[in-house]
């Protein structure tokens, strides 16, 4: 019997810590601390990411699960959502609305072509190039038809095959960048098939085909550039499914079953000679958005098992386990409090001031919590009964100023510091107002906006406040976050009263509007880690939110969704480990802690059997 030395070219490794690179995977090595023997083994799987923008079904598709472009739908038609592997923001509208097109190529240089458009029912011939920015028209496709999920190739190379516009098709067109001309017939004539691979090396699969009517077998079909040769069935036969890689190494998810008239969440891989189940999407769906990436790094978006959805998933086959970012409840604050103030995060909070029920003089409080991330314990509580401040800096060095305290709402511009235990006088801010943006620490920090004086914006030092210059936008129940010599203020709401989607940057003395939020609000809580790391959560968009957003010094994309929708949430933290408490409609004591996307190398102990 040959030794792990004589296969592998080396020994087994005696450690103590396991190693935590991905690079180590297939490594065996022996454990001195455990007293096993372990290794990294690959491991494949779904995991949520952030929703689209707008959840709809028909999306036409390209790019890879970094670089993705989902284009059109049923429900908003001529809409565009750019993914960057984090997120969606929004891009530009299509020239024509539509939905279940063909598409392909990337996010720079995505096409679409063909789908329908309803009431009527219209099939469509256009042709339009997505560059990364705008839509611009190009040469019709011959056969107006829809095929959802349809399409591969490239913006100058692709291929559009079978269909339906009215009736089942067989036709194949090849675009050379310039023109689309006839290709190869299809070997039968059929719809809503998925496709992958190239121009000159592509991959069919599934559809409905006529006979039996409505039928799903998984036919599977692969083209040499002129014509088609039918391959293997897939092992569950679907029509609306996400496909995505290569001729020889393709990946089918999800689709519609029929006669059983079923969603499913079954996904297949294609090795060029057999299909192989493989780990099964977490949301089983139909007439979703997908695209090319691989049979290791893949993404699917939207779509529906009912009602449309904004779901995104990723499937990863790697030696990492993938955590995805999400909000889960956690222990709720002692009582139901809104208008409060918030600093630090999930793991080292405090909570102060506040609401307990719609504002009054009688239920405003002065109580302090302090949160270890599972309990909560009282500290010092305030010396005024203040809500709808702006706060700062940490759990053991917190900052709150201005706000309201009663009678009557009374604007003030007062100042309080805490040190974890205890509050104290802190410096007064030049006008007195509520729902400013507060960041920074308790030494460094800024404020921006406010009732008072709405374009209003500070430094302070740990002793007063400097003023500097205005917002180029004036706002209150807006958010913040960052440092002194660069920070960011998101949302609000600008007299009269509209809310508004304007972002500013702040270098240590004046503003610079950058990229607009996705969706104007106020009333919502902010953290990140820097102003090109930043988070904007919850609040109030003409409706409760329960949404997410984040800026990464350019766009807005979104989020993962919190599980309830509120407005007046007191919320801080960072990037990865922000805290929500309470909130407005009704008031409730109901905490949220947000824990960012994770990623560790499968470790597996081995054993005999």
């Amino acid at each position: 019997m040959s030794t792990y030395r004589e296969i592998h070219g080396k020994a087994i490794k005696s450690l103590s810590t396991d190693p935590t690179a991905e690079t180590d995977a297939g490594q065996i090595w022996y454990n001195t601390t455990s007293d096993t023997f372990k290794s990294i083994v690959t491991v494949t799987a779904w995991s949520s990411s952030s929703p689209l923008v707008t959840g709809r079904t028909g999306i036409a598709g390209a790019g890879t699960q970094t670089a993705a472009l989902a284009a059109g739908g049923d429900s908003f038609p001529a809409k565009t959502e750019e993914y960057n592997g984090s997120g969606w923001a929004s891009g530009n509208v299509m020239g024509t609305a539509r939905a279940a097109s063909g598409s392909c190529g990337t996010q720079t240089a995505g096409l679409v072509f063909g789908g329908y458009h309803s009431p009527p029912t219209t099939y469509k011939t256009e042709t339009e190039l997505y560059n990364g920015t705008s839509w611009s028209e190009q040469p019709d496709i011959s056969t107006a038809r829809y095929n959802q999920g349809n399409g591969v190739g490239t913006s100058t190379a692709a291929l559009y095959f079978a269909g339906y516009n009215g009736s089942n098709l067989n036709n194949t067109e090849e675009y050379d960048g310039s023109s689309w001309t006839n290709g190869g017939v299809y070997p039968t004539i059929a719809r809503d098939l998925g496709g992958s691979g190239s121009q000159t090396a592509a991959l069919g699969m599934g559809g409905y085909m006529p006979s039996p009517a409505s039928a799903t077998p998984g036919l599977s079909t692969t083209y040499d550039g002129s014509s088609w040769t039918a391959g293997p069935t897939m092992n569950t036969g679907r029509a609306h499914l996400g496909c995505g890689g290569t001729q020889t190494a393709g990946i089918g998810a999800g689709g519609y079953r029929t006669p059983t008239t079923a969603v499913t969440n079954v996904t297949e891989t294609f090795d060029g000679t057999s299909f192989t189940e493989t780990a099964d999407l977490g949301t089983a769906r139909r007439t979703y958005g997908s695209r090319d990436g691989t049979t290791s790094a893949f993404v699917a978006f939207g779509g529906s098992g009912g009602p449309a959805t904004s779901l995104t998933e990723e499937f990863t086959t790697s030696a990492n386990v993938i955590t995805a970012a999400a909000w889960a409840s956690g222990t709720s604050y002692p009582g139901n409090i809104m208008y409060a103030g918030s600093a630090g995060n999930k793991t080292a909070a405090v909570v102060f001031g506040g609401s307990t029920s719609p504002p009054s003089s009688s239920n405003r409080t002065a109580a302090t919590n302090n949160y270890d991330g599972t309990s909560w314990t009282g500290g010092g509580a305030m010396p005024g009964v203040t809500m709808q401040m702006a706060n700062l800096g940490t759990q053991t060095a917190a900052g709150s100023f201005g706000g309201t305290i009663p009678p009557g709402d009374t604007l003030i511009s007062t100042g309080y510091e805490y040190d974890g235990s205890s509050w104290t006088s802190g410096g007064a801010i030049g006008s007195a107002g509520y729902n400013a943006a507060g960041f920074g620490t308790q030494t460094a920090g800024v404020i921006a906006g406010g009732s008072g004086d709405t374009d209003y914006s500070a430094i302070y030092n740990g002793t007063a406040w400097t003023a500097k210059n205005n917002l180029s936008t004036g706002r209150y129940y807006c958010a913040g976050t960052g440092t002194t010599t660069a920070g960011i203020v998101m949302g609000g709401q600008s007299p009269p009263g509209a809310r508004t989607a304007n972002t500013e940057t702040f270098d240590g003395t004046s503003w610079t509007e950058v990229g607009n939020l996705i969706t104007a609000k106020r009333s919502q809580s902010g953290g990140g880690d820097s102003a090109t790391d930043a988070l904007l959560w919850a609040g109030y968009t003409g409706s409760d939110s329960n949404t997410m957003e984040g800026y990464d010094g350019t766009t807005w994309s979104t989020r993962p969704s919190m599980a309830i929708s509120k407005r007046n949430r007191a919320g801080s933290g960072g990037s990865t480990n922000a805290i929500a408490t309470g909130g407005i409609n009704p008031v409730v004591s109901t905490v949220e802690e947000f824990t960012g996307e994770t990623s560790a190398v499968n470790v597996k102990t081995l054993t005999q059997s």
